[in-house]
């Protein structure tokens, strides 16, 4: 797919790391990160995102021109960086990517510690280069260096790794608790390090946000690393990106976060975050076309970052408008055939349109044969898919995959593992085994909604517990507390969810006359429940034969 393509726009590839010691590749990723970076702060400038054109990042020789098409750019910045000792060298070139021309070529060739120096002169003479004009403010901008102490510099870098990836994975545990710890390790070394300040504001407000540590303690850590980096940048555009992700994460301020954005805008004008954030608020805020037409925008100075088309994708789906999402995940592997987790959703479409699993067994049983280094990425699907075929044998199987890490429900509720132990235990007709588990289930819930007693997603898990322990009257107090800690009006993408929830919670206790009035609000578009999920999925059995929920079942079916 080749992009229209402006006079003044630039992408900045990965540098090859020609040093002996390979761990360096995070160094010669930070040099082209800060190039990058510098570039983008110039508003006279279309720069293409770092998630981007990361993925050109290989041994092979570029194809320069095949590249300024795919990016819908009119010149690449290509590089290398060797360090040895405290020596480094940097080659880098500006090239037409139209014509394959070389306009400008340096080499730089100095003592390590005048890295950052490089970097500011590299990104001042490209943006020379291209006849850009650069106000005073952004020249400060470019010459003021990240950090002076390399070595907190690459312990951000490789912080960065960990969520700086085409499907902006921020909700895995692991990954986020690494980068919190470089982070904090690289703020140690050099305390006026503001950029990683900011950048552990949006890790600490990713743990809480998805329920990984959703406690006021971890809300702090969050806000002392704001107020660290506000004390040394109280203007940066950095700065307001981060609190409009405090403000959004923790605290669902949707109003306050899309004025951080306008403010962070001014300063970041080819920052495609702050057009992603915008559109992921907009959809909270139920602006669901609104929400679209921002992602596609992002998708211009990001075109080839996953996450922003698979929520364009994502968005149409909960819309149900299953053709259009069909079209965005095709761009998505049109950009990448062999993405594991896309070819999967895909292929699940069928399972959430037609009540048909077979395309989406047949894709997980694909990629299981061909591609089992990327069954980590698909297991949910994998779990879901068996739970639906009621195929216990494999539902323990990919459950097996998933180690010890939560495991995601729908919508950012997660479980433990004991309580889906329970589930595909009832599916066995191994009612003693199902009894044990949810048993053990609910200790673990219990601390994890002692722990965070305003979260909504771990009240209802809770309550699906209680309802297949057959705590009826408990279960219905739980569901009902998570609606009303997460109702629409606050979020209008989890607030449905937890109306869906509480709707199974009913079920399981024998209240089909609740279980079938909360459905009735949760297939509404936008949904979070279809047609598939509520024809297969096992959570709904004790609906079944109930004429209410089969007339609600009917009213989804494909016409």
């Amino acid at each position: 797919m080749n992009l229209p393509v402006a006079e003044k726009s630039i992408a900045v590839l990965p540098f090859e790391n020609r040093s002996e010691e390979k761990q360096n590749a995070y160094f010669a990723d930070g040099v082209q990160g800060e190039i990058l970076t510098d570039l983008a702060k110039v508003a006279d400038l279309k720069v293409i995102s770092r998630t981007s054109v990361m993925q050109y990042k290989s041994g092979v020789q570029h194809n320069v021109r095949q590249i300024g098409q795919e990016l819908g750019v009119a010149h690449v910045v290509e590089g290398s960086v060797q360090r040895s000792g405290n020596r480094v060298r940097v080659n880098v070139q500006l090239v037409d990517a139209r014509t394959d021309r070389q306009l400008w070529a340096q080499t730089y060739d100095r003592n390590l510690a005048d890295v950052f120096a490089i970097q500011s002169e590299i990104a001042k003479a490209i943006a020379t280069e291209l006849d850009a004009k650069l106000s005073p403010n952004e020249e400060s901008e470019i010459l003021r260096p990240p950090t002076n102490d390399i070595t907190a510099f690459d312990l951000y870098t490789r912080a960065r790794q960990f969520f700086s990836t085409p499907t902006f994975n921020v909700n895995s545990k692991p990954n986020l608790l690494e980068a919190v710890d470089l982070l904090n390790q690289s703020v140690a070394r050099d305390p006026s390090f503001f950029r990683a300040y900011c950048q552990l504001a949006f890790v600490h407000d990713a743990l809480y946000f998805y329920g990984h540590d959703h406690t006021p303690a971890r809300l702090a850590l969050a806000e002392t690393a704001i107020q660290a980096a506000s004390g040394l940048s109280p203007d940066a555009g950095e700065l307001h990106l981060a609190r409009a992700w405090n403000l959004y994460w923790g605290y669902l301020d949707y109003d306050g976060a899309l004025a951080e954005l306008e403010v962070a805008r001014r300063t970041l004008p080819n920052d495609p975050q702050i057009l992603f954030l915008t559109s992921l608020i907009q959809r909270r805020q139920g602006h669901w076309e609104e929400s679209i037409r921002t992602f596609e925008r992002a998708a211009e100075l990001d075109p080839r970052n996953f996450a922003v088309l698979q929520s364009i994708a994502g968005n149409c789906a909960t819309l149900g408008r299953y053709a259009e999402q069909q079209r965005w995940l095709g761009r998505v592997l049109a950009l990448e055939p062999n993405d594991a987790a896309t070819r999967v959703i895909l292929a699940s479409v069928d399972f959430e349109r037609k009540a048909d699993t077979a395309p989406l067994h047949q894709m997980i049983e694909s990629v299981r044969a061909t591609n089992p280094a990327a069954v980590p990425n698909i297991d949910d699907w994998w779990l879901h898919c068996a739970l639906a075929e009621r195929d216990a044998a494999a539902a323990r199987n990919a459950l097996a995959t998933m180690g010890k890490d939560p495991i995601d429900v729908g919508h950012d509720v997660y479980c433990t593992r004991p309580f889906m132990e329970g589930v595909i235990a009832r599916i066995a007709k191994d009612n003693d085994k199902a009894q044990s588990a949810f048993t053990e289930a609910r200790a673990e819930q219990e601390n994890v909604v002692r722990a965070q007693p305003n979260f909504g997603p771990a009240w209802c898990v809770l309550g699906l517990i209680d309802a297949a322990l057959g705590h009826k009257e408990e279960a219905l107090r739980e569901g009902r507390r998570a609606v009303e800690l997460l109702p629409v009006e606050k979020d209008a993408v989890r607030g449905p969810a937890m109306i869906k929830y509480l709707a199974m919670i009913a079920a399981w206790v024998g209240d089909n006359e609740l279980a079938c009035q909360q459905l009735a609000s949760a297939i509404r578009p936008p949904h979070t429940v279809t047609y598939g999920q509520l024809k297969l999925l096992p959570f709904w059995d004790p609906l079944r034969g109930d004429p209410c929920f089969e007339k609600l079942v009917a009213s989804l079916a494909p016409k």
